[in-house]
């Protein structure tokens, strides 16, 4: 009773079961870790969680704090209960100490040990079987006694008093004829459940790429919509610009003619005030000659010249806003016509790209770019430090000089080796599979780029661009500037994305979902070869 009690002391109110890692909540309550957690998980507003004992509310999320004591107690608990795999069944009969059974006789509903199963009645009706404690699916619910025939017509074990009534004329079999033909049938049912199974685990794997590669598609057409996107930000920015610079500097060329004007009219207004006070000066004199005198002298007629042209440049002033607003318009119009023609030209590139086909082959995939998979290794730009596969897709690094390789211009003194073809317009990507072990550097390179010397290497000069993995950390190259990445590496697999026209190279981990490592930024001036080093013991492969 005690033990029963303890049990229920220790048993977790959610899953019914003794407590696993138990944590207590501020109400006192405990739970076991894993309960608890997955139940407030499912509350994702304020004020929503509750203990499921007490119902006492909490305003945030409880913290979980182990309830060290209790684990103690429940660990203590079961190492005093016997293992469910040491239990056995004993034998009825040895009650000095606990023998297991051999075997149960069914009509006396006893477990026999080998020694008392030995001198134990060899009669017929004394039925042996395996050891068990439940006899009562062992015998017949009716007559109480031992089940030793299974009725085809139906589907039912009976004793040997329903084969006499009951089931008379039934067609019966023992019930070690009945569980073997059915084991027959079973087994010929197996192949086909196996096969089926097979099929279902090919479609699930098959599903599995499928899904795989939906999320890596939708993860690379995310990335291009956001660096389309961006692109047309940047050039409404560059739009705005210009044309918020054109009315700033139209504004100020009219403030300024604005303000020349005023100036005239201001001088013209003093000179006039001038004339009228000389002439009130002269309606007050008396002296005839003196008047006729000053008359002469003074012109005090305006100029009607200089009133047409103030006039003239006043009113053509009062038209420049409408003059002003009608050009903004147009370069306002024609930069959203250069950036909308730009747009159609990407949307070219996209509707230009081809349908690359999944791992299964059984689903086609738009991409706006073109996938690259014949790039492959010019063999006559690659050190003598290196060996190439002959497939001309893998390259590794070697501790031996490869001496049967012919001396060229083209060919690198440092281990490294450019592609065969070249990309001069467009946008490419193509994958590769580099070595966990060693390092490696992958990028683009100009057919220009020096082959000895220190300044040969993949971004150590400003002909290549390379993104290098060494001692678990990656890195970027160009320039003779490294960019040491936070990123750490955490797939074999890489895309290189190509915008020639943009100037952009784009790496990505190929991991689910894709990640994007770096993208460098330049103006193109040569074609661009693919380009490849690696250190000893190392390898990169290019994926076709």
């Amino acid at each position: 009773m005690a033990s029963a009690d303890l049990i229920e002391d220790l048993t977790c109110s959610i899953c019914m079961g003794l407590y696993t890692n138990p944590v207590a909540l501020t109400c006192g309550h405990s739970f076991c870790r894993t309960c608890i957690k997955a139940m407030l998980d499912t509350w994702d507003r304020p004020g929503a969680y509750k203990c499921p004992e007490c119902r006492a509310e909490f305003l945030e999320c409880p913290t979980l704090e182990k309830n060290w004591k209790l684990c103690n107690i429940v660990e203590r608990f079961q190492s005093t209960q016997p293992d469910p795999r040491d239990v056995r069944i004993l034998c009825t009969y040895c009650i000095q100490f606990p023998v297991p059974a051999a075997q149960t006789c069914l009509l006396c509903e006893a477990n026999l040990c080998g020694k008392h199963l030995s001198v134990h009645s060899k009669s017929a009706e004394h039925v042996l079987s395996e050891p068990t404690t439940s006899f009562g699916n062992k015998k017949c619910s009716v007559h109480k006694k031992v089940l030793e025939y299974y009725c085809c017509e139906d589907s039912a074990c009976i004793c040997v008093y329903c084969l006499a009534g009951e089931h008379r004329g039934h067609l019966a079999e023992t019930l070690n004829d009945a569980s073997e033909k059915k084991k027959e049938k079973l087994q010929d049912i197996l192949p086909k459940l196996t096969s089926e199974r097979d099929e279902a685990e090919n479609r699930l794997q098959c599903l599995q790429k499928l899904k795989r590669q939906a999320q890596e598609n939708s993860d690379w057409d995310t990335e291009r919509v956001t660096v389309l996107i961006r692109d047309m930000k940047e050039q409404m920015d560059a739009l705005e610009k210009r044309v918020l610079g054109e009315v700033s500097r139209q504004g100020e060329q009219v403030l300024l003619q604005v303000s020349d004007l005023m100036h005239q009219l201001e001088m013209k207004s003093r000179e006039l005030s001038r004339k009228i006070g000389r002439i009130d000066e002269l309606h007050e004199m008396t002296d005839p000659l003196t008047i006729l005198q000053i008359q002469e002298s003074d012109n005090f007629d305006p100029k009607e010249q200089d009133d047409e042209v103030t006039v003239t440049h006043y009113e053509k002033l009062f038209s420049l806003g409408d003059q002003n607003r009608s050009l903004i318009s147009l370069i306002l119009h024609e930069g959203v016509d250069e950036v909308a023609s730009w747009v159609k030209r990407r949307f070219r590139d996209v509707k230009a790209s081809d349908t690359l086909w999944d791992e299964t082959g059984t689903s086609g995939v738009n991409v706006y770019v073109n996938k690259d998979s014949g790039v492959f290794l010019d063999i006559n730009t690659a050190s003598k430090a290196v060996s190439v596969s002959t497939d001309f897709k893998s390259v590794s690094g070697s501790e031996e000089l490869n001496q049967s390789w012919p001396k060229t211009p083209g060919r690198f003194h440092y281990p490294q080796v450019l592609s065969s073809g070249i990309f001069s317009s467009g946008l490419h990507y193509w994958e590769v599979e580099c070595s966990k072990s060693g390092g490696w550097m992958v990028g683009v390179a100009y057919p220009s780029v020096e082959r000895k010397g220190h300044q040969s290497w993949l971004g150590n000069n400003n002909k290549s661009w390379s993104l290098c993995q060494w001692s678990n950390r990656y890195s970027v190259r160009h320039d003779h500037n490294e960019t040491l990445l936070a990123q750490i590496p955490s797939c074999e697999r890489l895309r290189l994305f190509l915008d020639y026209e943009a100037g952009r190279l784009s790496f990505y981990e190929l991991c689910h979902p894709l990640r994007h490592l770096h993208t460098f930024n330049a103006t193109f001036t040569e074609p661009l070869h693919a380009a490849f080093w690696v250190f000893p013991k190392s390898c990169v492969r290019i994926r076709s």
